[in-house]
């Protein structure tokens, strides 16, 4: 009997039966593992894309749909029920071939559209599972945020004159009609704005009562302007034309522009302190408190009587007369908005009387520097990439057990390496009893 070869290959069996288990070991760990492991790899790409869609949205669909999904106008609402639980088809098809008779376009690019199929995508499930909130948030930090009066009131007294107007009651009504449905892309007084013209305009005046009648009726195609058929009665349609066609008979002022607070995030407002601290400050004051240079800007009697959209314009033209110089050409839309939103934060604790700060030579930034004031865009860039990141950081925060993270590949990899080891042991050992003994 053989005992040395008998024993080397129970070794054998045993090594072999060792790695058999192993891999039945690893296989099934695998199986148990990997229905938790597909729903938590589902969850962490769902929200890349959701990632995705909100930059998508205040890109292409926040002028529109307001904010956070809650529609502008007469554009429909997007943070609903029942588009949250209408089909994943249905939707895709109006996002992709947009919507015969309204302002809803083709975003498709096989109809002419600027969004591939993956992207349109994204925007449904962004409609049917997103957060608004995060998504408001997003908007803001891109500067994308749609800042139009969305209703304002018409002043009493200059309406009450239109009354002894011709037909006044006619022009009461449409006022008070443009002043509720119109004016968030139309402007004040019917002056226009970014996003749509002037009503009260002579151009406009001269076309034809059915030209302008069609245009309410059934909107215009390729642009934002969405047909009113199904918000406005018959009449009220054609008391908004006789508005347009006799605007230079109405009072100018009637339609003032509301107080609308420009929208901001924590880091908006971090983004606004920091260009305020790098071209403001010197002269305005570390705090807003004013210098001998500039007026203080962190006091309540300007923050009461000042609006977001007046401080807006203020510093995008500047105050000719004064040391005010124009930013609108050095920093970017959403930067100057940036700096109103650190402004306006003063409001709350803002003292009757401010002390103005002393010092600060060397003059203003723009007097140092003609061609380069500041690091504005590297500034705005910043805030922009910590919007985009806010999704992809929530994402990776949320992390896993390292049990949980093992690859079931590199189980059987390591699975094999062990049954490769215990064979080169054993063949050694059976290398060594086959050794002739030296005879003594």
């Amino acid at each position: 009997m053989n005992i040395p070869q008998d024993r080397t290959r129970l070794f054998e069996t045993l090594a072999g039966l060792l790695a058999t288990q192993l891999i039945v070991f690893g296989l099934g760990y695998y199986m148990l593992n990997e229905p938790m492991r597909i729903a938590e790899s589902q969850t962490q790409i769902l929200q890349i894309q959701l990632d995705d869609a909100m930059t998508l949205y205040a890109q292409n669909c926040s002028v529109c749909h307001g904010l956070a999904g809650e529609g502008i106008g007469a554009i429909p609402a997007l943070n609903n029920s029942a588009l949250q639980t209408m089909a994943y088809e249905d939707l895709t098809k109006t996002i992709a071939r947009g919507r015969f008779n309204t302002a809803m376009p083709a975003w498709s690019k096989e109809d002419g559209g600027a969004l591939s199929d993956y992207q349109i995508s994204e925007l449904v499930g962004l409609i049917q599972s997103g957060d608004w909130n995060a998504t408001r948030d997003r908007v803001v930090n891109l500067g994308l945020a749609p800042l139009v009066p969305f209703v304002t009131d018409p002043d009493p007294a200059l309406l009450a004159e239109v009354a002894n107007l011709p037909d006044g009651l006619t022009l009461q009504n449409a006022i008070t009609i443009y002043a509720a449905n119109c004016v968030a892309c139309h402007g004040a007084d019917g002056l226009g704005t970014g996003i749509a013209p002037a009503l009260n305009d002579p151009l406009v005046r001269e076309k034809t009562t059915d030209e302008l009648t069609r245009t309410v009726t059934f909107g215009s195609a390729g642009t934002l302007m969405a047909g009113w058929s199904n918000a406005l009665t018959t009449q009220e349609i054609a008391s908004m034309i006789s508005l347009v066609q006799r605007w230079d008979e109405v009072p100018a002022g009637i339609l003032p522009a509301p107080n609308v607070p420009i929208p901001t995030t924590e880091e908006s407002i971090a983004l606004g302190g920091d260009l305020f601290a790098a071209n403001c400050s010197r002269c305005h004051g570390p705090e807003g408190q004013g210098t001998p240079r500039a007026p203080a800007l962190n006091v309540k009697l300007f923050l009461t009587d000042t609006s977001d959209l007046a401080i807006q314009q203020i510093v995008t033209n500047g105050v000719p007369g004064t040391a005010m110089p124009v930013w609108g050409d050095r920093m970017t839309e959403s930067e100057i908005q940036a700096i109103v939103g650190f402004i306006r934060q003063w409001e709350a604790t803002a003292p009757e009387v401010a002390v103005p700060a002393k010092g600060g030579g060397g003059g203003p930034p723009w007097m140092r520097n003609n061609t380069q004031t500041t690091t504005t865009p590297s500034g705005g860039q910043q805030g922009t990439v910590q919007g985009q990141g806010q999704g992809q950081g929530q994402a990776q925060s949320q992390q896993t057990a390292w049990w949980q993270a093992i690859d079931w590949r590199i189980l059987l990899l390591l699975t094999g390496g062990l049954s490769i080891a215990f064979t080169l042991i054993f063949l050694g050992f059976e290398s060594l009893h086959r050794r002739p003994r030296k005879r003594e």
